[in-house]
Parts: C-alpha cells; structure tokens; sequence
C-alpha cells in the first residue's frame, strides 16, 4: 500500500509499528487534553448559529465534498480535528454546562471505551467476545441490585433510552398482550387494534415513536394529564382504564416516569404498580434519568418500588457519568426477553444442551453490539457504588442551590425533585407571548456569553429555561455566575421587546 505511514496499518510487526502506535496514543490523547483544557474550559458550546457552523465546517457551499482519494499523515488528520472539529464541541465539561442530560464522563469511562475499541469485541455471539459478555452480565446485575430487581431479573445493554423504551414496548407486545388475547404467538396486524397503553403528558418521546414502529394504531398510546406538579397519579390513569373497558377496548400496559426529561418529575410509580397489578397490566417505567439516585441512601426514597416494574429503563451515560452511549432495559423476568428477540440464525454455532453460553443476540433488537460494558464496569470498581451517591448527592445540593437563589432574584420556579431546575425571568406586566420570547433570548444571550448553557423547554404552553444538573464539576460559583448573566441580559432584551 502506497501510504505516508504504512506502520499505523499494518501493525504486525512490533519493531516497525509499536513506538509509532505509540506516538498516535500520545499525540491523541494530548490533542482530548488540549481541548479539555483550552475551549472546552472556555465556554459549554461554540456561539456560531446552524447556517454559519455548517459553512465553516463543510466551507463556503454548506455541503460536504467528496471523499479524500489519497491518505494523509496522523499529525494532518490530527490537524484537521484541532481546526475543523475541537473549537466547536460542545463541552460537557464546562461547569457551566447544564443544558441536555450529557453530563462530564468520568476519566476511567474514557479509558475503558478506549480500551473496548482496542479490543473491539462483538456482543451477541459468547465466542465474539470471550470473557466481555460476562462483564456485560455482571454490570447488569449491578443496575438490577441498584433498582431493587431481584434474582430472577435480567436485562441487556442498548444505545440509549430510546432503544431501551422501544424495546420494553416490544417485550410487553408481544409476552404481555398476547398473553391477555389468549394467543400463543405474538400479536400482529388486527390483533394490535383497540389496544391501550396509558402514559402521561411528561412521558419521553420515544413511548410514541415506540408505538408507532411496533404497528400499533395512533389511537393505541392514550395520554392522561399529569398533576400541577407533573407527576402522573393512579386515579385518573384508572379512570381512563375504566372508560376504555366500557368501550371493548383492551389496556395492557403502563407507561410511568421516573425522572422526567422536562422537569426531573417522578411519577406516583407504587400506586401504578398497585393499579397494574388489580388491572392486569404491564408496567414500563422509564428511569432514564432518576434510577442512578437509588445508589444515593439519601435520595433513594424519591424512586420506590422500581422493582415493582416489569420493565425498566436505565441510561449509565445520564448519571453514571459515562461516555456515550450506554443504556440499558432491565425486565423483571429474563424470559420475557428471550421469548421475545431469540431468534436462531443458520450461521451460528449449534450447542449442545450441556454448554448452554451466554449469546447476547438471544436477549436484544440489536445483533452485533460493542463493548459498552467495560467503561461503566471499569468506573464502578474505581469510583464504587458509595462514590456514585457522592457525585449525585453533590448534584442534587447544586439543583437545591440554583432553585433556591433563582427565587431570592425573583425567578419563577419549578422545585427540583431531582436535579432538573425550570426557571423563568417573567417581569410584571409583559404579556405571556413576549415572557415566552424573553427566555428563548435568554438562553440565546447566555450561550453567546460562554458563561454557561441551558436549554428551553414547553410547560403547559409555556417557554421556560431548563438546567439539568448532572455536572460534577460545577459549584455554586458557576450557578451564581449563570444567573447573574441571566439577569444582566434581560435588560437590554426588555428594552427590544418594547420597541
């Protein structure tokens, strides 16, 4: 091959190839260091808006050229990743990043999902992976203990919440429905219709987006309005229950929160699960967010009875603090997912009863999927379950913080049950379109600033600023500092909107 560095390819030789591999590790991880230290310490996200990012990524015609016929040296390509990429990365790092659920991966997760490409083991099949399907399992095990599960529990690691909902979807279709419609294979076509499945207004996206691939009706997923807090109670999910029965309908599942993505709300899980139980139905809770406060024995009472749910939702790159991606679906029955996903292709391995391995394939929608678990396993053993409740503890005090001095100046505020803070600067007197309007310019002065990043989101038809507080490395320095920018803003903002 007619390349400039030949021994970063063929890397069989350790005499040739070794201290240039060597040399790509170092100059790699000081080009991560360089960004760490540089713009990611100056500001959470670059200021540049989509139209401009794209031209000064792709160049002038916003659209991107044609693949590079001929190879360049690491040290170019490194280049190119300083210049095009590093300056416009949006840095959960920042202290003041408090935007999405992305919060600073822990080192030691950084350096296992190296280590897991290095390795570049293949999760489905035990013999593509050896010893990493078993690291798979024991992580597993440690989310199931964490929610409570017990030992019959079983669950598979996903690219997110989203795949972890979809498939929990799955999973109640076809064990659970078609155990109520009294059929032995899973329901398909006209058995999907006049089916139920009761969520709240706060529930994720991807209950929808999950219905929808799953060949379900739109009528299928009936919304019930959560309370002024909220959080979605019993009553009105059992008076909708009620309401369908009366019309020949057929409920079969429940879709809870535990850990809103808007405003961290906890749904009344043990009184769904009661509901559940008396009605027959499936329990879904998606925990994305809040299952990781269970390792936290003093914030552990706001999630009960997660082990109650028939499936489970659990994000490790939310508050576990890993690198993306890394999600999981917990069920309490490991059956549940075989019945569902194992499939016996005509290319793998016939085993014998006596054998019986571990095949990943066998419990997921994916097949082939990479090593996700050695990063949260590797940060487990070294930050432990106790050092866990530190950082999530330190996040809660940090949301109690910014709620409680976004009040002294005169914020609206929603009260954090968790870590996620809705605030809204609504001076007396401005009418509710332009209060709306002030906050999408707050957080567009504030992302300009560098001081810090918050997203917006809707409640109740109304804009608000959103902070999702899962930054171990901010203080209350920073929430001060983001607040004050805040308020400096909005002045010369007023001033516009009255004009």
């Amino acid at each position: 091959m007619d390349h400039p560095e030949p021994e970063l390819i063929d890397v069989r030789d350790p005499e040739r190839s070794r201290a240039a591999l060597e040399r790509l590790g170092e100059r790699t991880w000081a080009e991560a260091l360089d960004w760490l230290y540089g713009p990611a310490a100056d500001r959470p996200t670059a200021p540049d808006l989509y139209p401009h990012m794209r031209r000064a990524f792709f160049g002038e015609s916003g659209a991107p050229g044609p693949a590079p016929v001929g190879g360049l040296t690491s040290d170019d390509v490194l280049a190119e990743f300083r210049e095009r990429l590093a300056p416009f990365a949006y840095a959960a790092q920042h202290p003041g990043s408090y935007s999405y659920f992305t919060p600073p991966p822990l080192p030691m997760s950084i350096a296992g999902e190296t280590l897991a490409q290095w390795l570049n083991q293949g999760i489905d099949v035990w013999l593509s992976g050896m010893a990493a399907p078993f690291v798979e399992e024991e992580v597993i095990r440690w989310l199931c203990d964490v929610c409570g599960s017990g030992a019959d529990a079983w669950g598979v690691l996903t690219s997110g919440g989203v795949m972890a909902n979809i498939m929990a979807l799955t999973v109640a279709r076809d064990v659970h429905l078609a155990k109520i419609l009294g059929i032995d294979e899973p329901p398909r076509g006209a058995r999907l219709e006049g089916t139920r499945i009761y969520a709240s207004d706060q529930t994720h996206f991807s209950i929808e987006r999950a219905v929808d691939l799953l060949g379900f009706p739109d009528t299928t997923l009936r919304i019930v309005p959560s309370e002024d807090d909220y959080r979605l109670r019993a009553a009105p999910v059992a008076a909708a229950i009620a309401e369908d029965r009366a019309s020949g309908l057929t409920p079969f599942a429940i879709s809870a929160v535990a850990g809103s993505t808007n405003t961290g709300s906890i749904d009344d899980v043990p009184a769904l699960a009661d509901l559940a139980e008396r009605e027959g139905l499936w329990l879904h809770v998606d925990a994305a967010y809040g299952a990781a406060a269970r390792l936290s024995a003093r914030e552990a009472h706001k999630l009960p009875s997660l082990e109650r749910a028939d499936s489970l939702t659990v994000d490790p790159h939310k508050w576990l603090f890993q690198s993306y991606d890394i999600g999981a679906l917990l069920v309490k029955r490991r059956e549940d997912l075989l019945r569902t996903f194992h499939r016996e292709p005509e290319y793998y391995a016939v085993w014998g009863p006596e054998e019986r391995p571990l095949h990943w394939y066998q419990y997921s929608l994916e097949g082939t999927r990479r090593f996700r678990a050695l990063k949260l396993w590797l940060s487990w053993k070294h930050l432990g379950s106790d050092g866990y409740a530190s950082l999530i503890e330190r996040n809660v005090d940090l949301a109690g913080y910014l709620a409680s001095r976004a009040e002294e100046l005169a914020f609206e505020v929603i009260a954090p049950e968790l870590a996620v803070v809705c605030v809204r600067w609504a001076p007396p007197g401005l009418d509710p379109a332009k209060t709306d309007e002030l906050q999408r310019r707050l957080q567009r002065a504030l992302e300009v600033s560098g001081v810090g990043w918050l997203s917006t989101t809707t409640l109740r038809g109304r804009t608000w600023l959103r902070a999702g507080v899962i930054n171990y490395l901010s203080t209350e320095a920073d929430a001060d500092l983001i607040l004050d920018t805040l308020v400096g803003a909005s002045e010369g903002i007023l001033e516009d909107l009255d004009r």
